[in-house]
């Protein structure tokens, strides 16, 4: 079985920031990409932001200058630092991770619980 289990959300006032991590354990070979996606009440889940092994990088336009992706590829973990929070970043936050389980060839999604995120005015 394959785990991905965020931590890091919160309440936090307008300009404020936070830090959200996501570990990635279980029967896995390898991962290809790890990202963050986001779904606000009656929204549609959206990108965040993506980094692949490589250290790649791929930012929404919402996200590009506030948010920074980063990866330990050894604890199979991705964080996001968001700066300069608005209330529109309101969301529940998923990471997800696109990986290969060992003796499987293909490459399969996984999706953690989500985390909320709270930006007050």
């Amino acid at each position: 079985q394959v785990q991905l289990v965020e931590s890091g959300g919160g309440l936090v006032q307008a300009g404020g920031s936070l830090k959200l991590s996501c570990a990635a354990s279980g029967y896995i070979f390898n991962i290809n990409t790890m990202g963050w996606y986001r779904q606000a009440p009656g929204k549609q889940r959206e990108l965040v932001a993506t980094t692949t092994t490589g250290g790649s990088t791929n930012y929404a336009d919402s996200a590009k200058g506030r948010f920074t992706i980063s990866r330990d590829n050894a604890k199979n973990t991705v964080y996001l630092q968001m700066n300069s929070l608005k209330p529109e970043d309101t969301a529940v936050y998923y990471c997800n991770g696109r990986l290969q389980r060992f003796r499987i060839s293909k490459l399969e999604d996984y999706w953690g619980q989500g985390t909320q995120v709270t930006v007050s005015s």
